[in-house]
């Protein structure tokens, strides 16, 4: 898999920034974020310690319930890390919160989960390959497929209800 532009894992300022929607979950003020995000509860690979983080849904298929994800820091993100050591997982999508198994999804499947992404949110696909890759972008078909080689795409298969 190419690597990502950013090697580098978020500074200080932007670590707070993606931080602080933790809280609203905690303070049971998730649907101020819609359905666009989702709080990962996952274990630590080296602590196992429990660890938090907000991610991006870039796809919700309603059919079979799994949440589609990507790290933006590749495979150097820590949650990323962390649940290829131990996949399962707890999610909270909204006012929803269930025990999941993380596993990857196919280039193939991804760079089309990314292309309906790009076509339905062409500002947000813009600003994450800005933010992430350092290119400005045009939602399509070869951006998808250039977004979903630097970016692993994860899967969220729910299991059970917490």
């Amino acid at each position: 898999m190419p690597k990502a532009i950013v090697d580098r894992p978020p500074g200080r300022s932007l670590r707070f920034g993606l931080r602080l929607p933790i809280w609203l979950y905690r303070l049971k003020l998730s649907w101020l974020l819609g359905d666009r995000f989702l709080m990962l509860t996952h274990t630590g690979r080296k602590s196992g310690k429990s660890r938090q983080t907000i991610i991006e849904v870039v796809q919700h298929d309603n059919q079979t319930d799994t949440y589609y994800v990507v790290s933006g820091w590749g495979e150097k993100s820590d949650w990323y890390q962390n649940i290829r050591k131990s996949p399962e997982v707890t999610v909270q999508a909204g006012r929803r919160k269930f025990i999941a198994q993380a596993g990857p999804v196919p280039y193939d499947q991804a760079e089309e989960i990314m292309e309906t992404y790009a076509r339905e949110h062409p500002a947000a696909f813009r600003e994450l390959n800005k933010l992430f890759l350092g290119k400005r972008v045009e939602p399509g078909k070869d951006d998808a497929g250039y977004l979903a080689e630097r970016m692993p795409m994860i899967a969220f298969h729910p299991e059970r209800t917490v």
